[in-house]
């Protein structure tokens, strides 16, 4: 595609050079030369400054389940915006939603709003410590829950250490927090129950992403991991802010057949506004009651939008498309189109790499080590996937650094596409010159 720049796009990069750290707001990914600045979205496509059209499967990082601008919700919010932005107080949009993620999620007898998933993920393992009234948590080895300070504990090591030491992520943790959070490797359910044999006394809860990142659980994974956390009383936490609504209504409660005590929502729940969302047993969450204020189990959580009635419309709208008939057959026909044109034109490439993941979330792995868990991932090429990324914007198709989401705006049309611009990509990293390890 043509990467010629406008004079307007080129002066809003300097100016978010100038004005964001590193110029983005959060990740950088792309080469400067392939650097834009999105002007709108529409459906499967987003268009930048310069006016270029881009097939989009970053889509907000994974809200955006029905692409971008979609017209239900877009009538959805705009009818709500003339009854005002945020009250701060109970409203009916977010009643209505409440009712309909207990309706949906099997773990969620109770619902407590907040707008991040990180903020999800941060008061859902604080309600299980006043819970268990115990301290440490446990949580899976390239495990990702947000940025807090519990979850940006060994969320990339690295160089990991021996279980269960946790290693932080980021500056800035307090380092009596790398005695607080134990670490386990996904899938290896007996290295789990030895740990649990030792420090279940001292634990507040487990975390885990059911699908962790781009890694499918082991059949029996979850299912024994659900029995040893029953078995020693802690709180079993599901981080469904990738997973719900996306691999099915239910989530990964729902596709797994696994259901936990606690769960974190977000990105789909909202809409493309910022909500997410606690849910769990009644006993567990009735800690979040204000009349509990000034005892000791009283957990303390507010946020100035947290419940805010327009995300809860927009999340509302959105959870209405899902529910009509044929919803999820589609995203799993266009992903798995996707998914498996992309492990086809991998295998034909000779490259050690393959696609992992299920048909709504997947992307290529540049190893040949199979992948179960996130010390296998640390055999991947990452200079590869970042040429592969490069190539696929060169060519008009923006994807994260390690995720495809696929979406029900897309389509045939944008999997043909699609599709042709991996092989291109994938033959140029191909053709390059082996790639030191990253």
């Amino acid at each position: 595609m043509d990467r010629s720049r406008s004079d307007e796009e080129k002066r809003m990069l300097e100016t978010a050079a100038r004005t964001l750290p590193g110029g983005v707001l959060g990740s950088s990914w792309f080469p400067d030369d392939l650097a834009f600045v999105v002007r709108r979205g529409a459906g499967s496509k987003l268009y930048d400054v310069s006016g270029r059209e881009y097939i989009d499967y970053l889509m907000g990082s994974g809200p955006l389940i029905l692409g971008h601008a979609h017209p239900a919700v877009v009538a959805a919010v705009r009818e709500a915006l003339e009854h005002g932005t945020t009250y701060f107080l109970v409203n009916e949009p977010i009643v209505n939603l409440a009712d309909e993620l207990c309706r949906a999620v099997r773990c969620a007898e109770q619902v407590r709003f907040t707008s991040t998933g990180t903020e999800a993920t941060f008061f859902a393992l604080r309600v299980a410590r006043a819970y268990r009234k115990r301290d440490k948590i446990m949580k899976f080895e390239g495990g990702y829950h947000g940025g807090h300070d519990y979850a940006l504990m060994s969320a990339a090591p690295r160089s990991p250490k021996a279980f269960p030491a946790a290693t932080p992520d980021s500056a800035g943790i307090p380092h009596v927090l790398e005695g607080e959070v134990l670490i386990a490797p996904y899938n290896d359910l007996a290295t789990v129950e030895a740990l649990l044999a030792v420090y279940a006394d001292e634990l507040a809860a487990v975390i885990v992403e059911p699908f962790q990142r781009l890694i499918p659980p082991q059949r029996g994974f979850l299912e024994g991991l659900r029995t040893l956390t029953r078995r020693h009383g802690i709180p079993l936490i599901f981080d469904e802010v990738v997973t719900g609504f996306r691999f099915a209504y239910g989530g990964a409660q729902e596709y797994y057949g696994v259901v936990p005590d606690l769960a974190a929502y977000g990105k789909i729940i909202g809409g493309g506004f910022p909500l997410a969302a606690v849910c769990g047993r009644r006993e567990i969450m009735r800690a979040f009651d204000p009349r509990l204020e000034g005892t000791p189990e009283f957990v303390a959580q507010v946020g100035t939008l947290s419940g805010n009635p327009i995300a809860a419309v927009a999340g509302l709208a959105t959870l209405a498309e899902l529910r009509k008939p044929g919803a999820y057959a589609q995203l799993q026909r266009i992903g798995r189109a996707l998914r498996d044109g992309l492990a086809e034109i991998v295998r034909k490439s000779g490259l050690e790499a393959q696609v992992i993941g299920e048909t709504a979330v997947f992307d290529v792995v540049f190893t040949d080590r199979p992948i179960t868990d996130y010390r296998a991932m640390l055999t991947a090429d990452g200079a590869r996937l970042k040429a592969f990324n490069a190539e696929c914007l060169r060519r008009g198709v923006v994807k994260g650094v390690s995720k495809i989401y696929v979406t029900l705006a897309h389509g045939d049309d944008d999997v043909a596409r699609t599709l042709t611009a991996f092989a291109e990509a994938v033959d140029v990293v191909s053709r390059s010159a082996p790639a030191a390890r990253a």
